[in-house]
C-alpha cells in the first residue's frame, strides 16, 4: 500500500468539510484541510448562513419591528440605522465563529493549510499559498467541500455596489432607499424582508408565477401579506430584459415593458459550484454546468476514494445537511458503521417572520391522494404570542385520519425554526397527534401551539368518526 501524507485531505472548511475532517480525526486518522486564509469556516461563516442570519437579528432588534404590535407602529430602537450598525454585530459573530472553528480543528490535530488546492491526480493535491508557491500532498481519501458562489448572469454588469449579488449585500455602504430584488427564492425573500423592515421600498421580480413553491401555500400567503404590509411590490411572471446604471441609481427594464427605478438591484439567481479551479479532470472527475459534482448515497464521486459534500453536490444545499454529509462521508471512507441520514429534514427560511416546515405540504398530499386533516394554532390565541407581540404567527399540523400520525408540520412566525424540531421528533419517532394532545407543555410558551393545533385536529377527526357511526 502506498505511503500517503494524509489519510484524508479536505478541500474547504465550511460545515461539510469541517465535520468530515473532525470525524476522521476522531477515528484516529491523519487529516488536513485546505482553505483560503480569509475563508476559514467557508461561505457559511463569511457570506452565507451566519452573516445573513446575524444581519436579520440586528435588523429585528434595531428596527423594533416585532414590538410594534405592543408599542405602536412608530416604535423604533434607533431612528437612523446605518450599515455600520448592522455590520458591527455581524463582524463580531463571524470573528467568534472563525475562532471556534480554528480551535476545534487544532484540538483534533487537524492540520489547516492556508491557500487553494487543485488536483494533480486522483490521490495528489497541489496547495498554492498566498505567495503563489505550490507544494504537493498525497492522501488516501479526498473530500471536496468547496461550496458555491452566487450565480451571475453574463448579461448583467455587476459592480458590487448598485448592481450586486447576495455576497455584496454585506459590503453595502448605506441602506438603499429602494431596491429591486431579482429572484423570489429563499435568499431573495430573506433579503427582501430584511431591507423592507429597514424601510427600503422593495420590488421583487420573479419569472415564475409564485414564490417559495416548496412551502405550504397558506404560509406563503401569510408571508406575502406581511411583506405587502411593509410596502413590498411583487412582479410575478416577469423577466428582466436589462438593468441600466444611471447617475441617480438603476433602472430595471422588464420584458413586459415595465421600468423600475431604484437605488440598487440585487440578483438572487441560484448558486454556482466552486469547482472550475480544481482541475477535476486530472482526478477523473467532472462537474455539471452549475459546477455541481454527482455522488452516490455514501457521498462518493465516480472515483471511489474521492468524496464530495455540501452545496457543491446540490440539493438540499443547507449547512445542516452538509454537516451530516461530511460526517457520513468520513465514516464511510474508513469503514466505520454509520446510520443513514433521516429522510425527515426540517427546512428553515429566515424571512421576517421566519418559516419552517418538516414533512409534506397539503398540495403534495392531495397530489399523492393521501387523506389528511388539518389542525391550526394561531399565536394570537397563545399567552406567549401576546407577551412577545406576535399576533400573526401560526402552526399547522397535517394529520392522517387513518393512523393519526403527523404527515407534515408547518410553522410561520417567531421561533418557527426552533419550534419545528418538536414536530420533527414526534414524526421521526412515529408518534401520533394523541401524544401532543396528552403532553404537558410549559406555559406560557410558543411550544404550546402544538397542543392547541393537536386539539383542533382531533376535534375534526372526532367529527369524521361520528359520521361513520
Amino acid at each position: 500500500m502506498p505511503d500517503f501524507d494524509f489519510d484524508m485531505l479536505v478541500l474547504g472548511s465550511g460545515p461539510g468539510g469541517q465535520k468530515a475532517a473532525i470525524a476522521a480525526a476522531k477515528l484516529g486518522r491523519k487529516v488536513a484541510v485546505i482553505d483560503r486564509p480569509d475563508m476559514v469556516g467557508g461561505v457559511s461563516i463569511h457570506t452565507g448562513t451566519i452573516p445573513s442570519k446575524t444581519l436579520r437579528e440586528a435588523v429585528l432588534y434595531l428596527t423594533g419591528l416585532t414590538q410594534r404590535d405592543l408599542y405602536g407602529q412608530s416604535y423604533r430602537v434607533k431612528e437612523d440605522i446605518t450599515v455600520a450598525d448592522l455590520i458591527s454585530r455581524t463582524q463580531h459573530v463571524v470573528g467568534r465563529e472563525v475562532e471556534v472553528i480554528r480551535s476545534q480543528l487544532s484540538r483534533n490535530q487537524v492540520v489547516l493549510y492556508a491557500g487553494t488546492g487543485r488536483f494533480v491526480d486522483d490521490h495528489t493535491v497541489a496547495l498554492r499559498d498566498a505567495d503563489g508557491k505550490e507544494q504537493l500532498f498525497t492522501a488516501e481519501h479526498i473530500v471536496i467541500a468547496t461550496g458555491t458562489r452566487p450565480a451571475r448572469p453574463d448579461t448583467v454588469a455587476f459592480d458590487g455596489r448598485t448592481i450586486m449579488d447576495s455576497d455584496n449585500v454585506l459590503t453595502l455602504e448605506r441602506v438603499p432607499r429602494s431596491m429591486v430584488i431579482v429572484g423570489a427564492g429563499v435568499i431573495g425573500m430573506e433579503y427582501a424582508s430584511m431591507f423592507a423592515a429597514l424601510g427600503s421600498r422593495i420590488t421583487v421580480v420573479e419569472k415564475r408565477a409564485a414564490m417559495l413553491d416548496m412551502c405550504d401555500v397558506e404560509i406563503v400567503e401569510s408571508l406575502k401579506y406581511h411583506l405587502r404590509d411593509l410596502a413590498v411590490t411583487f412582479r410575478f411572471g416577469e423577466t428582466v430584459a436589462s438593468v441600466e446604471r444611471h447617475p441617480r441609481g438603476t433602472l430595471t427594464v422588464l420584458e413586459s415593458g415595465k421600468k423600475i427605478p431604484a437605488d440598487a438591484v440585487m440578483y438572487s439567481a441560484g448558486r454556482q459550484g466552486l469547482t472550475e479551479d480544481l482541475d477535476l479532470d486530472r482526478a477523473g472527475l467532472s462537474a455539471d454546468k452549475r459546477g455541481r459534482i454527482s455522488v452516490d448515497e455514501h457521498y462518493r464521486t465516480e472515483v471511489p476514494h474521492i468524496y464530495a459534500v455540501g452545496d457543491v453536490i446540490g440539493f438540499p444545499a443547507l449547512a445542516a445537511t452538509a454537516m451530516e454529509q461530511g460526517r457520513t462521508a468520513a465514516y464511510h471512507a474508513f469503514g466505520e458503521p454509520v446510520g443513514r441520514m433521516h429522510h425527515l429534514q426540517p427546512i428553515g427560511i429566515y424571512t421576517i417572520p421566519e418559516i419552517s416546515f418538516v414533512g409534506r405540504t397539503e398540495d403534495q398530499l392531495t397530489e399523492e391522494r393521501v387523506p389528511f386533516e388539518v389542525g391550526i394554532s394561531r399565536y394570537r390565541e397563545l399567552a406567549r404570542g401576546q407577551i412577545i407581540g406576535d399576533s400573526h404567527g401560526m402552526l399547522k399540523l397535517l394529520v392522517s385520519p387513518e393512523d393519526r400520525k403527523l404527515l407534515g408540520v408547518h410553522c410561520f412566525g417567531s421561533g418557527a425554526t426552533e419550534l419545528i424540531h418538536i414536530g420533527q421528533t414526534v414524526m421521526g419517532c412515529g408518534g401520533t397527534v394523541d401524544y401532543l394532545v396528552d403532553a404537558v407543555f410549559n406555559y406560557p410558551t410558543l411550544a404550546e401551539s402544538y397542543k392547541v393545533a393537536a386539539l383542533d385536529a382531533t376535534n375534526r377527526l372526532r367529527q369524521l368518526d361520528r359520521m361513520d357511526d
